[in-house]
């Protein structure tokens, strides 16, 4: 969900962190001190849960890849950002998209095909450029029986509200009137939930005046509070883990259910 970058003394932080994002800066800090008086090896200890789960993104990549040749009637096609991904999660299976298909997999009592697109720090403007066009071409294949879109965190980091609307507008021009499109979550940050707020008030607009289905992740992930922060996510401090993955899972759950029974019901026709 969030990006990240490499800071002069090669620390990976975040660059929207939320509340708990204060153990991720208290870490960026106490590597860069490290470095500063030459500890090397507190450097090293202090950066390696930063470094490792950026270490992650080609290889949730790769699972994806290699989950895409997995067939079944039922398919489903995710876009979004790394949090599609499963960055944070002890798998990338362990994502909210992971975790739908095992839904929708239990449900249907049979295999489904997956076709995630998202990507790793992907902002709107890079889900237009490089993730809407893949969907394109799947979509002039056929259309999937179900359609997700997470995509706006990165968003919030260099909030333009303007570039914002027009990027969500696009995407949503292309993809099917039964898209499932989610809110941006809760940052734990007054000043970056401001941006959300705002963000989540062009989510709906733009979403409902398609007549879009739009889960309430914000409000799901804000009434975590503490318990949220301190047990659901990952060591990064920033991405969520496998119980965070679960509430966002829980939360689109619902609406994907439907779309599920309403597939079925017209294969039953």
């Amino acid at each position: 969900m969030f990006a990240t970058s490499l800071d002069y003394a090669g620390c990976v932080h975040s660059a929207n962190s939320p509340a708990l994002g204060a153990k991720a800066l208290a870490l960026s800090a106490t590597a860069n001190l490290a470095r500063s008086f030459g500890q090397e090896a507190l450097f090293e200890r202090a950066n390696r849960p930063l470094m490792r789960l950026a270490e992650m993104q080609p290889v949730t990549a790769a699972w994806w890849r290699e989950r895409r040749k997995q067939a079944g009637e039922f398919h489903y096609l995710a876009l979004g950002d790394s949090t599609a991904q499963g960055i944070g999660a002890s798998t990338p299976g362990r994502s909210y998209v992971g975790q739908l298909a095992d839904r929708i997999e239990a449900q249907l009592g049979a295999p489904i095909a997956v076709t995630n697109l998202g990507v790793s720090g992907a902002p709107t403007r890079l889900c237009v450029r490089d993730q809407l066009p893949r969907a394109e071409k799947v979509l002039a294949k056929h259309t999937p029986d179900l359609v997700t879109l997470a995509i706006g965190a990165n968003d919030i980091a260099e909030w333009n509200p303007v570039a914002f609307h027009r990027n969500l507008n696009t995407i949503l021009d292309v993809l099917p009137s039964e898209t499932i499109v989610s809110e941006l979550p809760c940052f734990h940050l007054p000043w970056n939930d401001r941006k959300v707020i705002e963000a989540n008030g062009m989510v709906h607009a733009i979403a409902e005046a398609r007549g879009l289905a739009v889960v309430p992740l914000y409000e799901a992930t804000r009434r975590r509070g503490l318990t949220g922060i301190f047990t659901e996510f990952a060591e990064d401090a920033f991405h969520p883990n496998d119980r965070g993955y679960e509430i966002w899972a829980d939360t689109f759950w619902p609406l994907v259910q439907n779309r599920v029974e309403e597939s079925v019901a017209r294969i039953a026709e």
